[in-house]
């Protein structure tokens, strides 16, 4: 029974995490052709749950990731510090350029990309913060949870069930123009909180699931409301 217990929770968290991966797939991949969109998120999704079953395979080695190689004033850093300082930049870099495309270049976020070169461009983007988002997947699964198998399983469901809604989810951050900037605002503050996290300041990243859910409720009662003053009387 507690074997289940165990599962249940860790599977939980594993699919709360993955919203940070869902979120920048569907932005990564909303440029390419519609043909190509679910092809690169399933790509993309699969290459997660390869690339986390891998890591936890080597749980001796993911954890010396944590002891310290260096200080930077006064400051001890782990390998997995430097991944988190690198990957939070760069998440905050790429959401910053996307916001900047999307409200300044006239009709860009329309226009999809054909060139093949673009599909293998975001497969490698969405690989590299693969990297970055199971890290951080699976170091937390290795603090809860002792038994491989439990996080292998809870790991193999998380993902299913990723795989399962992330073009309902893709397709929902398109269409709307307000959702998008949401999206991408959400990925900024993950990456600050990755760079936070780096340097050994840890938050609770609920809270930004939190306001993410806050603002998307907001805006659906805006769109209600403007929709209903559209309607004859």
């Amino acid at each position: 029974m507690e074997w289940i217990i165990s599962l249940l929770i860790l599977t939980a968290l594993e699919i709360i995490l993955g919203i940070d991966n869902i979120v920048l797939i569907s932005i990564t991949t909303s440029k390419l052709p519609p043909e190509l969109k679910p092809k690169a998120r399933k790509i993309g999704l699969t290459l997660a749950l390869v690339m986390r079953i891998l890591m936890l395979s080597l749980i001796a080695w993911m954890i010396k990731l944590t002891q310290p190689i260096f200080e930077v004033f006064n400051h001890a850093l782990s390998m997995r510090d430097l991944i988190l300082i690198v990957g939070g930049m760069f998440l905050v870099a790429k959401a910053t350029l996307e916001i900047y495309e999307f409200v300044e270049a006239s009709n860009n976020h329309q226009k999809e990309v054909s060139a093949p070169g673009q599909f293998a461009k975001a497969i490698w983007t969405i690989v590299m913060f693969d990297l970055i988002f199971s890290l951080d997947s699976v170091l937390t699964a290795v603090g809860l949870v002792k038994e491989v198998w439990i996080m292998i399983a809870a790991v193999i469901i998380a993902v299913i069930f990723m795989i399962i809604f992330v073009d309902q989810i893709s397709e929902f951050v398109e269409k709307s123009p307000s959702i998008r900037i949401l999206a991408l605002s959400f990925l900024v503050l993950i990456g600050v909180l990755l760079l936070a996290e780096g340097f050994g300041q840890h938050f609770n990243r609920n809270f930004v699931y939190f306001a993410m859910v806050f603002s998307l409720l907001i805006d659906f009662l805006t769109k209600r409301h403007h929709k209903n003053r559209e309607k004859p009387s």
